[in-house]
């Protein structure tokens, strides 16, 4: 008979007559850390049939099998150095007669905790004592013509990096069914779901069902939790699967009520591959994830970044322009950089670079909108004049190439201008935008924005790529006793941080966005990275609406200090 058949006749009769850990001894009362850890061996017999990982995969009918030759090692990556106190090995057929338990800080220099020239095979318990990241059994005596094979190793122990459920999807090789790449979504690749980038996305190119996208996870894991933040084209029917090949799956999830926007899933399952599986879009369109988490424990896990740090309490002043300058002085250049140019939303004005913005001697910045034509520049129609050429400038700049900051309490103390068509604004752009990432994927927090023809509404609002323009999330308010916000100077004020942001006006809560709310119900939420700030007082444009003959000109915005905490 063929080595190979003899070999795996003998194994099968073992598995028919004595199950592989029928009598395992109690262990001991320190966790097990070794379950679905990276793992990797000298050699396999058979990759796709004995792989390294079936060791580790808590599945007793699973094992790992060596090449036919002395020396041979198998060897599990614990995450961080941990303490080892007992080690168990259930051998199959082909065992070690000779062999060590070793362990490693850094997987190359080992020490011995537990060496033998005697072994008997069979399901051994071995009290041991050391410290190691990494664990191994070297075989140096095999007891039979094959290999070394282990259904199970097992270590237990304190400390190491597998008894923590942790993120173990972000940055791996992904897969699907197709994906799009075109004017709608540019490069929404399957990677694009687990690069913890909550403003890019996956999507199908094909509009029709089924539709997956699966994750490469580097080694079997055991999986606790699934998270899936879905575009507008979600699945309404679909399973989380699992596999240990990327061929044979398990389902660990089934829905035919899938709700859409973000859903967190707590799900027990065991593989190196995950993936979502949709049977039956809720739209016309495909499937689309911005973001599709895999947590547990193994797997070959990559560091995600460090999550940026909440604001102090109470927070500390760390940035400031108090405009203390004299009269004429231009804006700190170390702190502020004028914005020249046309502007957005079919505004009329032509933003000059700070030649309408000016301390005023006292303690304010003046930001000055006036009517007055800038030669070759062109602007929609001036409905007074008829004229595509601007005819109008104003005052916008920014902390763009200064000062950027994440979470933080940001405030202004501002006098707003009054007159149809002027729209003073105090806002904070996604400092991406700076290198390329357009709008509104960058992200946009709207601190203040009042239109002059109608002082006595203000808002402040959130823009992104799920909810913008007007679809951001955001309020309008007013002052008690409907005053007019043009009368006095105001302090608007934003407190931002990892749960979201409290909108404050002279010190009163007008309005809170919930992190966790706007990704259950409108999307995701992609303002956890640096801002920059910006003043700017706009004429027209589609939300205010062109200035008229009563429209007064010069108009002013008056600008006592803008502060930040953290």
């Amino acid at each position: 008979m063929n080595p190979l058949l003899r070999r795996l006749a003998a194994s099968l009769a073992l598995v028919i007559t004595v199950s592989p850990l029928s009598a395992t001894p109690a262990h001991a009362a320190d966790p097990l850390l070794s379950q679905g850890r990276p793992v990797t061996a000298s050699s396999t017999e058979s990759a796709a049939a004995f792989p390294a990982s079936a060791a580790v995969d808590g599945d007793p009918g699973t094992r790992w099998s060596s090449a036919f030759s002395d020396p041979q090692w198998i060897q599990v990556d614990l995450g961080s150095t941990a303490t080892i106190s007992q080690v168990e090995l259930s051998w199959e057929t082909a065992y070690a007669t000779a062999f060590q338990v070793q362990a490693s800080t850094d997987g190359l220099t080992w020490s011995t905790l537990h060496s033998t020239a005697a072994g008997a095979g069979g399901n051994q318990t071995l009290s041991v004592s050391g410290t190691g990241r990494y664990v191994r059994v070297h075989g140096t005596q095999r007891a039979t013509p094959w290999g070394y094979s282990l259904w199970e190793f097992k270590v237990y122990g304190t400390g190491g990096g597998s008894g923590a459920e942790r993120l173990l999807s972000y940055g791996k090789p992904a897969a699907a069914s197709s994906s799009q790449h075109d004017g709608n979504c540019w490069e929404c690749t399957p990677a694009r779901a687990f690069d913890l980038d909550p403003a890019s996305r996956w999507a199908t190119s094909a509009w029709s069902d089924p539709g997956w996208i699966q994750v490469d996870l580097g080694a079997t894991a055991r999986i606790s939790k699934v998270v899936l933040q879905w575009d507008p084209a979600y699945a309404r029917s679909f399973q989380l699967q699992t596999s240990p090949d990327a061929s044979t799956w398990t389902t660990i999830y089934s829905t035919t009520t899938g709700t859409g926007f973000k859903q967190t899933l707590n799900v027990t399952g065991t593989g190196r591959y995950v993936r979502m599986y949709g049977t039956q879009r809720a739209g016309p369109y495909g499937y689309s994830l911005w973001e599709f988490q895999v947590y547990g424990t193994g797997g070959d896990p990559t560091d995600p970044p460090d999550p940026p740090s909440d604001p102090a309490d109470p927070p500390a002043l760390v940035w400031s322009d108090e405009f203390n300058g004299a009269a004429g002085a231009k804006p700190d250049a170390a702190k502020w950089r004028a914005d020249p140019g046309t502007g957005p939303n079919n505004e009329l004005e032509y933003y000059t670079d700070h030649a309408n913005a000016a301390m005023d001697g006292q303690g304010h910045l003046v930001m000055e909108a006036r009517k007055q034509a800038t030669p070759g520049s062109a602007c929609p129609p001036d409905p007074l004049t008829g004229s595509t050429t601007c005819q109008y400038t104003s005052a916008r700049m920014n902390t763009g190439t200064k000062f950027h900051f994440t979470y933080g309490r940001v405030e202004a103390r501002i006098k707003v201008p009054k007159g149809n068509g002027l729209w003073p604004a105090f806002w904070m752009m996604g400092a991406d935008f700076l290198t390329g990432r357009p709008w509104p994927y960058n992200g946009e927090i709207d601190i203040m924005e009042v239109l002059g023809k109608d002082v006595k509404t203000s808002y402040s609002t959130v823009h992104a790529p799920a909810y913008n323009g007007g679809g951001g999330v955001g309020s309008p308010y007013t002052l008690p006793d409907g005053a007019d916000f043009s009368d006095a100077f105001h302090v608007w004020a934003a407190d931002w941080d990892s749960k979201g942001i409290v909108y404050t006006l002279d010190g009163r809560t007008v309005f809170t966005i919930s992190k966790d709310q706007v990704e259950q119900t409108r999307g995701p939420w992609i303002f956890d990275h640096p801002f920059y700030i910006i003043l700017n007082l706009a004429v027209g444009g589609d939300w205010p609406g062109p200035p008229n003959a009563a429209t007064p000109f010069p108009s002013r915005m008056l600008v006592d200090y803008v502060r930040v905490y953290q």
